[in-house]
């Protein structure tokens, strides 16, 4: 009698354990439960397009200006550019109308694509001119200068001869450095590693230097010198970037070749022990 009245007594407490660990997970999972409907749902996140540094106004961009930033679904507006819309890619060349921060949304009303209207107003600095110059392959550096690059302007010429005697002699100078191209040929951007090969390259230049051009082109053969883009202070200075102003450089044929150097002319006559030349 005594042994089933233990028994019973053991079952007792084992059935009260189970009862109580199974309430005591029970009130667990609803105190989550709860929690969980405490916390409002995240909303999912979409990737916009966004500058990775300030751009500057009529600056023609570059995949490098660029890229995705994932952004809350409920702060995006109908006028940003989603990952889902277009690449990164596909914005090149494209010119900004107005200025953008870093982190700065990109919107389609900011920015002007290559041959749109208006593109090419937008991409010239305020003040500036656009200019097209002929190129050939040799002149213009065998294809290899963009859109965005900086070239100094150098024509080659002939020179009359002293008197109108003999063969024109022949030269070239410098006539402006560090002028920015916005467009070759009808194109406004360029493919990596592809060269264009073109036969009009249009520059940004103030009023003074397209009349300065403009005069180049009649006098000789125009040719595109490729500026470095760590281009060094003591160039930058030389450069008068805008203006162009500043003496320029220049060669001539004799320079070059010594068989064009000038010759000593001068006769010396000898006259018993006096001497004159």
């Amino acid at each position: 009698m005594r042994a089933r009245t233990l028994i019973l007594f053991v079952v007792a407490i084992m059935l009260a354990g189970g009862t109580a660990m199974l309430a005591r997970s029970w009130l667990t999972q609803q105190h989550k439960t709860e929690a969980k409907a405490a916390v409002p749902p995240t909303a999912p996140a979409k990737s916009i397009l966004v500058t990775r540094g300030m751009i500057s106004r009529g600056q023609i961009l570059k995949p490098t200006d660029l890229g995705w930033q994932p952004w809350p679904e409920g702060g995006v507006d109908h006028s940003y550019i989603q990952s889902a819309s277009k690449s990164i890619e596909s914005f090149a060349g494209w010119v900004a109308r107005e200025p953008f921060g870093p982190g700065e949304p990109i919107t389609e009303a900011k920015i002007v694509a290559p041959g749109s209207r208006g593109f090419l107003a937008a991409a010239l600095r305020p003040g500036m001119r656009a200019v097209s110059v002929p190129v050939t392959t040799t002149s213009g550096i065998s294809g290899f200068v963009f859109p965005g690059d900086q070239v100094d302007i150098l024509v080659s010429e002939a020179l009359p001869t002293p008197g109108g005697n003999g063969s024109p002699r022949k030269g070239a100078e410098t006539v402006l450095h560090n002028v920015r191209v916005i467009a070759v040929d009808q194109k406004l951007d360029g493919k990596a590693g592809e060269a264009i090969v073109a036969h009009n390259v249009t520059l940004e230049v103030t009023s003074k230097q397209a009349e300065e051009i403009a005069v180049a082109t009649e006098l000789g053969k125009l040719s595109l010198s490729l500026r470095s883009l760590a281009a060094s202070a003591t160039e930058a200075s030389d450069a008068d970037s805008l203006s162009g102003a500043g003496p320029g450089t220049f060669t001539l044929d004799s320079d070059v070749s010594q068989l064009l150097a000038p010759k000593d002319s001068s006769v010396t006559v000898l006259r018993g022990n006096s001497k004159s030349g």
